[in-house]
């Protein structure tokens, strides 16, 4: 029998749910959330057997973190890898309608949603989410923790940091690097490289940071 333990019972949680429900890949889904009111409950049909914690225990299956920030991701990632909980403990959550070209690859603990496009030699590195209709084009790059909001579109050879987050319907120019951590919002047409830890809007987009601080490191 197997089963898949989703992390954070939130909206992404609840996607998945959905998605599952159609591709019927596993026997059971169950919820962790360290939230002590959602314990005991149901969400969508799916019930809270506890606390996050509880993923460290032995069991036959797969986990996913569906927490909806990169930051909440990685800290749960973390915290669990101090538990012993290992990369290989992570399985990825792919819409039917998502292809996976040779060359491109798709990390642990990811999640690519419904017409999520990847053309050639794309790599997602870990616990990255991709929502509906993102196209990710040539030689794209997209670190740990990173999050593609619905619609995004990213040109060829860009390079997206650690725990980004790219707000919907978002554009990136071919060959620009969005920093770990930055932001950029939703609609932005990006042309020109985001650095580290800024956020950025509008058409084009440029900086709304007041306090950005370059020392700051990548989130992994």
């Amino acid at each position: 029998m197997s089963v898949l333990l989703l992390l954070a019972a939130g909206g992404l949680a609840r996607e998945v749910i959905a998605l599952e429900a159609t591709m019927r890949r596993y026997d059971d889904l169950f919820l962790l959330d360290d939230d002590p009111a959602l314990q005991g409950k149901a969400i969508d049909g799916v019930s809270v057997i506890g606390p996050i914690s509880l993923a460290a225990d032995e069991f036959d299956g797969d986990l996913l973190i569906c927490a909806g920030s990169g930051h909440a991701r990685r800290h749960i990632a973390r915290r669990l890898g101090a538990m012993g909980v290992g990369t290989s403990s992570y399985g990825r959550v792919i819409h039917p309608s998502v292809e996976v070209p040779p060359g491109c690859t798709v990390g642990p603990g990811c999640i690519l949603l419904a017409s999520v496009v990847l053309t050639a030699d794309v790599h997602l590195h870990r616990h990255v989410v991709a929502m509906p209709n993102v196209t990710l084009t040539h030689d794209d790059v997209v670190s740990d923790y990173a999050t593609l909001c619905a619609g995004v579109s990213l040109g060829g050879r860009v390079t997206v940091g650690q725990g980004a987050y790219l707000g919907m319907n978002a554009s990136v120019r071919q060959g620009v690097t969005i920093g770990h951590g930055a932001v950029l919002g939703m609609g932005a047409v990006l042309l020109e490289d985001l650095p580290p830890g800024e956020t950025w809007a509008g058409v084009p987009a440029r900086s709304l940071s007041r306090n950005h601080d370059p020392r700051k490191q990548p989130i992994s």
